[in-house]
């Protein structure tokens, strides 16, 4: 089934850090934002990271956590044909222009979450010269990994948060 991504990327003119995914899962398109799944580890891995004392729930603290840490959230990918949320499935990508972002916010380092992230991001930005920073996923599909070394994984992106 073809998807569109429904809902904007978060950011603004302090965002320094740009998250990127591939695509939304059923979950967050349900609930119109980024890492919605109950069982994404994303926002719990954030939390640690930036020594926030609460885990953001609804969309709204999400945003406001994001904003406040100076990161913004979008995908790789505007539509594409894609089985559920699984990226392996993803046929006929079509990627969404980053620089909506870019052109606006003092991005420094671009990150993506997950191997289909990153070989989609290449595949579509080959010329920017912000640095890439490739992570695991967060997603449930990956949960071989534990929030634990998640969480070391992502430490890397203290620089840039607030």
């Amino acid at each position: 089934m073809y998807v569109e991504h429904c809902f904007s990327p978060v950011f603004d003119n302090h965002s320094r850090l740009l998250i990127l995914g591939t695509m939304p899962s059923p979950a967050s398109r349900e609930q119109g934002f980024y890492y919605s799944h109950p069982r994404n580890r994303f926002w719990a891995v954030m939390t640690a990271v930036t020594g926030a004392e609460t885990c953001p729930q609804t969309p709204e603290e999400k945003r406001a956590f994001a904003l406040a840490h100076r990161f913004a959230l979008w995908d790789v990918l505007r539509g594409c044909e894609i089985e559920g949320a699984s990226d392996a499935s993803i046929r006929q990508p079509v990627p969404n222009n980053l620089d909506t972002v870019l052109s606006v916010a003092p991005i420094e380092a671009i990150c993506t979450t997950g191997g289909t992230a990153l070989r989609l991001y290449r595949q579509f930005n080959r010329e920017r010269s912000v640095p890439v920073i490739a992570l695991p996923s967060t997603s449930p599909a990956n949960a071989r990994m534990p929030l634990e070394e998640l969480i070391e994984h992502y430490e890397c992106l203290r620089e840039y948060l607030r």
